[in-house]
């Protein structure tokens, strides 16, 4: 018996559209991860970029559990001495809700070359209208959010 290995010619990306309002930010962060990366398909590969585009709409009614909307600090440092700045999460969701999705998505992917490629594939709106209704066809999301 021999070994599979995957080519590149035998990936096939679909589209998923994932509606956040009134899931959980990690929960659901995680799922989206599971697809940028290809986890959910039977050939995947660790070496390969075998994820899905996935599109996610009402970024702006995700819920947190606990105190994180108050107590949650993005940072970023401009590299200057005294360049730190803090955001916390409730004035992030005033401002850019989708940057909130994709920050935690982020996190969730393998820190190496392929991360920026499988970040390309994620679209976030704060909406519930995206410009990707052609290409996706009748896929299930919600099995895949169910976890089946």
């Amino acid at each position: 018996m021999k070994t599979y290995s995957t080519k590149a010619s035998d990936i096939e990306r679909q589209w998923h559209v994932i509606d956040a309002s009134g899931k959980v930010l990690g929960r659901m962060t995680t799922q989206v991860a599971c697809l940028l990366m290809g986890k959910h398909k039977p050939i995947f590969s660790r070496n390969l970029d075998m994820g899905d585009f996935v599109v996610v709409t009402n970024a702006d009614k995700i819920r947190v559990t606990g105190k994180k909307v108050k107590q949650k600090i993005y940072y970023r440092h401009s590299g200057y001495p005294g360049g730190l700045k803090s955001v916390s999460l409730e004035e992030m969701m005033r401002t850019n809700p989708s940057q909130v999705i994709e920050h935690a998505v982020k996190g969730m992917l393998p820190q190496n070359h392929l991360r920026a490629r499988m970040m390309k594939r994620l679209r976030v709106y704060a909406g519930d209208t995206h410009p990707y209704l052609a290409q996706v066809k009748a896929t299930s999301t919600e099995a895949i959010a169910k976890g089946s």
